[in-house]
This record gives structure tokens, C-alpha cells and sequence, in this order.
């Protein structure tokens, strides 16, 4: 099934037939505006840890909790000037500057394109700028480098359910919740989907 993902072969027919979006849509998965630092030596620094933490979580607030962590190691880079631009790159989103944002994650993923968060914001502006294919195209670079990346899957189920591959999007809402089950929003998609494409059980 990962494999599958990593290859979709979305004609530019259908690319083009898809509805445009004004803004990034209330169920795109982001990370918070404030991310928690971890002390050296702390277990959660591991994503290996976090992700078994996660699955387990008793709660929204446990599962929010660990979530967080994880995105702030996603988003942390060996790079200092990587993390520059990244901060340069958020500014640039919040004055709806999506064409400087673009041009500075061009840059990064040129010498960092080992840096997953790089990639998934790329793919976040592509769906922005109503440029699917693209935005497709990024998100299967993070999910070659982390197939756990349930922001990623997330946004991929988004696409392909607004593009009307009802069948494809909930299985990639599926892998999100799997890695996530605690994820906002995205079960109650899985619920609506799954019944929309294998019909209400009896």
C-alpha cells in the first residue's frame, strides 16, 4: 500500500478538473504556532518513542501533547541557515506572501533536501497555489523519508478526496489515523468516507 502512495498516477486531466481553493482548508493537518523544546537526554527527543507513544495516548490532551513533540523535531534542522529560512518561510505564509515562501523553500530543499518539514510546507504552499500535482509530488518525498507523517497523509487524503478519488483518500485518512489515532478531525473523514465508498454496514 505505501508503495502505491509513493507512485499515484494522477493524469493532468484530472489535476485540472479539480476545483480550485481559496485557502488552505480548516482540515489541513499544520503544526502549532508554538513548538515544545526537549532536554537533552529526554526519551521524547526519539520519534521512534513518540510515535509508540502516541498510539497508546489515553487522551486528547496526552495525544496533543506528543503530537507536538513530534512536529517540533520534524521541524528542527542540523542547519542553521535552514532554520533561518524556515522561520523566513512562516513569515513569508503569514503575510500571505505564498510566492516569497515558495522561492525560499526552493532554496532549502536545494541544500537540505534531506529535511522533511522543508518538503511538507512546499507541498502545503503547491496546494495552496491550487497546484495539485505538485503538491502530490512533495508529499510523496515525505513519505519516502517518513512514511509516519500524518500531516502529510492527511494532506493527501484532502486532495485526492477533493479531486474525487473518494477511494484513494480514505485509505491514505487510514494510514494518518493509524499513525495518529487520535488525530483532529481526520476519523470523523475516515467515518464519512469509508461509508460513502464501502456503504453503511447492516
Amino acid at each position: 500500500m505505501r508503495g502505491r502512495f509513493l507512485a499515484i498516477g494522477m493524469t493532468a486531466a484530472v489535476l485540472a478538473a479539480a476545483p480550485a481553493f481559496a485557502q488552505t482548508p480548516k482540515d489541513w493537518v499544520e503544526p502549532p504556532d508554538k513548538l515544545p523544546r526537549a532536554e537533552k537526554g529526554d526519551p521524547t527527543r526519539n520519534l521512534d518513542f513518540l510515535f509508540d507513544a502516541l498510539k497508546i495516548a489515553p487522551d486528547e490532551a496526552t495525544a496533543k501533547a506528543i503530537e507536538q513533540r513530534i512536529w517540533a523535531l520534524w521541524f528542527v534542522s542540523k542547519s542553521d541557515t535552514a532554520n533561518l529560512l524556515m522561520t523566513r518561510v512562516r513569515t513569508a505564509v503569514e503575510a500571505k506572501d505564498l510566492d516569497l515562501a515558495l522561492k525560499l523553500l526552493n532554496s532549502l530543499i536545494k541544500i537540505r533536501p534531506d529535511y522533511i518539514e522543508a518538503w511538507n510546507r512546499r507541498a502545503t504552499i503547491y496546494f495552496m497555489k491550487n497546484e495539485y500535482g505538485k503538491s502530490i509530488a512533495d508529499i510523496a518525498e515525505v513519505l519516502k523519508r517518513e512514511p509516519r507523517h500524518f500531516g502529510a497523509l492527511s494532506g493527501l487524503g484532502l486532495i485526492l478526496q477533493e479531486i474525487g478519488d473518494d477511494k484513494r483518500a480514505l485509505e491514505a485518512f487510514r494510514r494518518a489515523v493509524e499513525v495518529h489515532p487520535r488525530l483532529e478531525k481526520i476519523p470523523d473523514l475516515v467515518k464519512t468516507l469509508r461509508e460513502k465508498v464501502e456503504g453503511r454496514d447492516i
